[in-house]
């Protein structure tokens, strides 16, 4: 992936298609590419080959089959409620069909909208019953992550009601809390000492 992305960005993309017209000089600069992304054990064993499209197609034969039952692993155990979020969900999809892609393998929209509301939460059988009217898979998508956000909607409302209810109960519960002994005589030294605050010392009587 980061081969082709870095060809791509140099327009050398031409250099690893099969009977391309590419000129010597951008030849060399494609095979120095792929050679920088190639570990040095593959290096060292592929140094000879200067035709980056000779050079693709032997990695291609090597590791085609490796990778294409790499993935089909990965597809194979993939189930959409073992994901806490479509996103997350989204990009296991598209890192393995990408997978498939390299080894020359298309995955249908058929094949997506299958797999994903095949694999559905059981209590989800309404979702998976209107999924099966998509037709495209990135239409049942944005399908998945509008309720998404609304599901996510209701539960920050319920959290907000639930956090000021609690809220209420230990604010009323503290009002009607009797007060405790020590509170009691704190208050009754307190109006003592107001009282003489108002007392006239000399005449014993209290000033208004």
């Amino acid at each position: 992936m980061n081969t082709s992305v870095a060809l791509k960005s140099r327009r050398l993309e031409k250099c690893i298609i099969d009977g391309n017209n590419a000129i010597e000089s951008e030849k060399h600069r494609a095979i120095t590419i792929m050679s920088y992304h190639l570990t040095e054990d593959l290096r060292d064993q592929y140094l000879n080959i200067e035709d980056p499209c000779d050079l693709l197609t032997k990695l291609n034969s090597r590791y085609s089959m490796a990778f294409w039952r790499k993935a089909m692993n990965e597809w194979k155990i993939l189930r959409f409620h073992d994901f806490e979020s479509v996103d997350e969900y989204n990009s296991a999809v598209m890192k393995i069909t990408y997978s498939f892609q390299l080894c020359g393998e298309v995955v249908t929209h058929e094949d997506l909208l299958y797999k994903t509301y095949s694999t559905f939460h059981p209590k989800d059988l309404l979702l998976s019953h209107k999924a099966k009217g998509f037709t495209t898979y990135n239409d049942l998508l944005s399908c998945l992550l509008a309720t998404e956000q609304r599901e996510q909607k209701v539960i920050d409302t319920i959290s907000r009601f639930e956090k000021l209810q609690k809220r209420y109960i230990e604010q009323r519960n503290s009002e009607m809390r009797p007060p405790e002994a020590n509170e009691a005589k704190n208050d009754k030294e307190e109006s003592k000492e107001a009282v003489w605050k108002y007392m006239d010392c000399e005449t014993s009587l209290y000033i208004d």
